[in-house]
């Protein structure tokens, strides 16, 4: 049974594969073909969006979409984040809050509290920073600085 899964899961993979470089493949054959049998610059301009049209675009990651972050916003999310942990409870939660005095939170806890903060900004936090942050302001506060956030 585990090596049929593992076969068929090598398969769907390389079909998978294969099917994005046919797809390239052709969308790059095909407008290399039209772009031979007649110049696109002496098109029209409604010729050219037609053609724009026939033709698949290809895949494009838009990289730093996001609203520029600031201060508030970083304040907010660490908030959130650690309203939405089961182990936290929001009324006791503020800015100055300390994780383990005021919380009640655990080293284990903390850990879980550092990684959701890696997932929720994107960046790792190395260990020797992460012991060093033990209220919400502290992972504001580096997260400002990572990010080059200065209010």
């Amino acid at each position: 049974n585990v090596k049929m899964a593992a076969l068929v899961q090598g398969v769907r993979s390389s079909l998978a594969i294969s099917s994005c470089v046919l797809r390239s493949t052709f969308t790059k054959s095909v407008l290399l073909g039209l772009q031979q049998k007649c110049s696109i610059s002496n098109l029209t301009y409604s010729k050219r969006i037609a053609l724009q049209k026939l033709v698949p675009q290809t895949a494009m990651r838009h990289y730093s979409m996001d609203p520029p972050l600031t201060l508030e916003l970083i304040r907010d999310r660490v908030l959130l984040v650690l309203k939405l942990y089961d182990k936290v409870d929001p009324a006791k939660l503020k800015l100055e809050s300390h994780f383990m005095n005021d919380l009640g939170l655990d080293s284990l806890d903390h850990v879980e509290v550092i990684m959701a903060m890696e997932d929720e900004f994107g960046f790792e936090i190395p260990d020797d920073d992460a012991e060093r942050l033990l209220k919400p302001i502290d992972i504001v506060n580096y997260v400002c600085d990572k990010t080059d956030v200065y209010e």
